[in-house]
């Protein structure tokens, strides 16, 4: 029996456990997040050394990032349950390490496993869900992977707050282990084994040098003090190492046998064009989380706890926007359903780069009613990027041969966490170099210069006001570049075809 020929019940239960495994992973990205307080304490790191605290996050990246390729190829050729059953083992080891770190080193290393695991589980599962769905019905089960993908970053952080607190930190951990074997067992019950019939080889080398140039990439880019300057001491030359092992990864991939992605056998235009919509998604993503936390910290006085709960309006319609992007997708269409996407949430951009500090207070007046702004306008860029996740992955998957959907699958999550990382990366090197400027010519008050008490209190009032408006001006650009970034990927989105016309 084929995996296209296996009954409804056995397919469903076959991609719950997949989607069991996602969720896991994904919680697993973001949990650290409410437990670096916990962390810091345990391990008593001290408070002018907390850029040891940097790789602990940084690290579950890497190995997401770098190893998904190499994997994704992996489960082509070996099957689809065997990957995942090696992965949740990994997951279980990873989790071990971690809970009994006594080190940050160890910890480190626990996390870095936990990376490598978790970033298989999700192209696995998508790559599944090709081999078991047929094109006219695979958009809307990925749009439900991609929402256990996506409701990972909203439960993570809550999560991890919650059951630190119960538990400490390294009891999250632990629970991870009976968590993993239980989707161990449903994978192991459920996912047909085997493997592929068109069995490819895996590009070792190629893999290699791909996860060794995203890897340069994301300890180039990431900069643990940015207030000080655009790039970290060690960023140039990593970013030189991944420039060069970019190009041997190219030359390798010109002149090799076997190779990641076979250009001869697979539609180059949408598949290149889903990429870079993928990518624009991916930035746009990142910008949402990372200047909507620090516009509620700098501007609007919220600590962290504070702005994780006005971005949980974003958080919450991300995963929304899956689900109902893949329904769309297998009615209408890959491409509408990713364009639209991309621009709902360029509009959302828009509306967000006309947001005043008073934000808060200020609603959408829409006659009758009368709807918080923030709320609003965060919603429609959640929907929006959230539309674009499962056609996306149904364009790249239905352009490639079965042999490849492990490695397509893993390339459109690659393309958007890579556009995560660089669109961050150079829009606060744009949103930073703004706000120095802006803020160059101002005169911090001193008191013993002015005739009195009242004199400064007004000096004060005047600079901090200033710098406040150059912080919004600095938010403003970025939230208006985000925005035709996000248009750039509605056109890229057209290009990916795949219209669907009623069954007879």
């Amino acid at each position: 029996m084929t995996a296209l020929q296996t009954p409804r019940r056995g397919r469903s239960l076959a991609i719950g456990a997949g989607g069991l495994a996602v969720l896991l992973g994904a919680l697993d990205t973001y949990v650290v997040i409410g437990l670096l307080r916990q962390i810091i304490d345990d391990l008593r790191i001290p408070v002018n050394r907390l850029e040891q605290v940097t790789p602990i996050v940084t690290g579950y990246l890497l190995g997401y990032v770098a190893a998904m390729p190499l994997l994704g190829q992996a489960s082509d050729r070996f099957g689809r349950r065997v990957l995942l059953q090696v992965c949740l083992a990994a997951f279980i080891a990873g989790s071990v390490v971690t809970a009994g770190a006594d080190a940050v080193p160890v910890l480190v290393a626990g996390r870095l496993v936990l990376g490598i695991a978790g970033g298989a589980l999700l192209p696995v599962t998508m790559a599944l869900a090709a081999d078991l769905w047929a094109e006219r019905r695979r958009a809307t089960v990925l749009g439900a992977v991609g929402a256990a993908q996506e409701l990972g970053s909203v439960l993570g952080p809550v999560y991890g707050i919650a059951l630190g607190a119960l538990a400490g930190w390294r009891g999250v951990f632990w629970i991870n282990v009976p968590l993993a074997l239980l989707a161990l067992v449903a994978v192991h019950f459920s996912v047909p084994g085997g493997r592929p019939a068109d069995r490819a080889k895996v590009d070792v080398t190629g893999g290699g040098l791909l996860a060794l140039a995203l890897g340069l990439a994301v300890v180039g880019l990431y900069n643990p003090n940015p207030r000080e300057q655009v790039l970290p001491s060690w960023g140039l030359p990593f970013l030189i190492g991944a420039a060069v092992a970019a190009a041997l990864f190219l030359l390798w991939e010109s002149r090799a046998r076997t190779r990641l992605v076979d250009p001869a056998r697979i539609a180059l235009r949408p598949f290149l064009a889903a990429l870079g919509a993928s990518v624009a998604a991916g930035a746009a993503l990142m910008v949402t989380l990372v200047d909507v936390d620090l516009f509620a910290q700098t501007l609007l006085g919220r600590d962290d706890q504070g702005s994780v709960e006005l971005l949980l309006r974003f958080l919450v319609a991300l995963p929304v926007g899956a689900v109902v992007g893949g329904l769309l997708a297998s009615r209408v269409g890959e491409r509408w359903v990713a364009f639209a996407g991309m621009l709902l949430a360029a509009c959302g951009f828009l509306l967000m780069s006309a947001w005043p500090i008073e934000v808060l207070s200020v609603p959408h007046d829409l006659g009758p009613v009368a709807l918080p702004r923030l709320d609003t306008d965060l919603a429609i860029v959640g929907l929006g990027l959230g539309l674009v996740i499962a056609p996306l992955s149904a364009a790249v998957l239905r352009v490639v041969p079965a042999a490849q959907h492990g490695i397509a699958s893993a390339g459109v999550v690659v393309a958007r966490m890579t556009g995560m990382l660089v669109g961050i990366a150079a829009l606060s090197a744009w949103g930073l170099h703004r706000f120095h400027s802006t803020t160059a010519t101002l005169d911090v008050p001193i008191r013993v210069l002015l005739p009195s008490d009242a004199a400064y209190e007004q000096a004060l009032a005047e600079y901090t006001e200033a710098v406040r408006q150059a912080l919004l001006t600095q938010y403003t650009e970025i939230f208006v570049i985000t925005s035709a970034v996000c248009t750039a990927g509605a056109i890229l989105a057209l290009l990916i075809g795949g219209d669907r016309r009623p069954a007879a």
